[in-house]
Parts: C-alpha cells; structure tokens; sequence
C-alpha cells in the first residue's frame, strides 16, 4: 500500500480566539520566523499561507521593517521574495572583523566577480568579459557559473562569427542580495574593488552605459 504525502501541519491562521494586539504581534512573529529559517528568499504567497485571510502582508512587513531601523539588519525584498540582510552600511565593518561571509552558493572568489561583471555589462560575450578584466576568462569559468543557475546564454552578438552572450537570471538577484538589476551599486565601487579597470573596456560599451561624456579617451 502506497504511503500517502506527508501533509503539512494545521495551523490557526485567523488566530480569532486572541486579542487584536496579540494576534497582530503573532502575524508579524510567523512571518519573521519563516523568513529567518528560509535558506532562500520568500514570496508574498508563503508567508500569506501563515497569517489571516484578512490580515494586510504589506502593512506586517512595514511594521517589522519599522522595527528593525535601528538594527544593522533589515528585512528585504530580494529577487522577488522577502529576507533577512545585513544593512549595507555595515559592509565596512563586516569586511574589517575578519569574520568569514558566505559567497553565493557553489561560487568562488573570482566567479563571484565574473558573475558581477555580466550582471553589469548584460548582455556580454566571454570575449568582452575578458577585456573588462584585462585577463582571459576562461570557458571553465563561464560553464561552472551558468551550471549554478546564476546566468543564462542571451541573444547573439552581432560581432564575427556571433558568439554566444550571457545574461543574469533571478538566482543573480537572491545571491546578491538585489530585488531588480537597477539595485546594482555604482560602476565606481567596483573599480574601487579593484574588480575592473576602465581602460581595458571597450569604449562603446563603455559609452552605453555611462554616456558619451563620462568616458574618458586615452
């Protein structure tokens, strides 16, 4: 005899026996403690299955984002689902200490800023990518990122013999922590990374994303 799926638990959604400030302070704890044991970010339609049928989502979310304004961490919306991140204020800090930070999953150092660098140059040939490292970036690299879901093959380029260039996916947007490509941070902080530098870009590409009258000749 076939053993039935396991059923997930009955929980008391409307939470109707508990006072109002109760019941509301329970919603918002579901929802923080759903957030936290997720190892991936959370949609609005998970943590709905946990609150009431009459409870507002977005007005649980204000009030924990209110609370945690003076902590060093946030809840945020990260590739369209909700998690806990640190504020990026602290990024200094947490860079000075030492301590050890998680890359994105299955990720190294150097595809870490690979991955980066396609997220900002979409869509890009591994050919462009290796000019605005100034090194070759090897095909092993492109393949054990694309294997990571992180990026995906684009339209083709129009230059000779029309490789293949790559674009970012949502896996992009939870690993580092953006809810839209437009979060990205400024092209400086990457130079000032040491992650690029501008005189190995080609200039057209260059020209597209800054405009004609940020970019420096040689």
């Amino acid at each position: 005899m076939a053993r039935s799926p396991k059923q997930p638990p009955v929980i008391d959604r409307n939470l109707d026996a508990l006072p109002a400030s109760a019941r509301w302070r329970e919603w918002m704890n579901r929802v923080e403690a759903v957030v936290f044991a997720a190892r991936e970010p959370v949609s609005r339609d998970i943590l709905s299955s946990v609150i009431g049928h009459d409870c507002n989502l977005d007005l649980i979310i204000s009030d924990i984002q209110a609370e945690l304004a003076t902590k060093p961490f946030e809840l945020a919306l990260v590739g369209g689902g909700y998690q806990f991140r640190t504020k990026p204020a602290y990024a200094d800090v947490i860079k000075a200490s030492g301590a050890p930070v998680d890359l994105p999953p299955g990720l190294s150092q150097h595809e870490a800023m690979v991955l980066m660098v396609i997220g900002y140059f979409q869509p890009v040939t591994r050919s462009e990518i290796s000019r605005i490292f100034g090194r070759e970036v090897s095909r092993d690299t492109i393949g054990s990122i694309k294997r990571g879901g992180f990026i995906s093959f684009g339209p083709r380029s129009p230059s000779p013999g029309a490789p293949y260039t790559y674009i970012t996916t949502s896996a992009f947007l939870t690993a580092f922590g953006f809810a839209t490509l437009r979060d990205l941070p400024d092209l400086e902080m990457l130079e000032d990374a040491g992650l690029l530098s501008r005189h190995h870009i080609q200039k057209d590409v260059l020209s597209s994303l800054l405009g004609d009258e940020d970019v420096e000749t040689e």
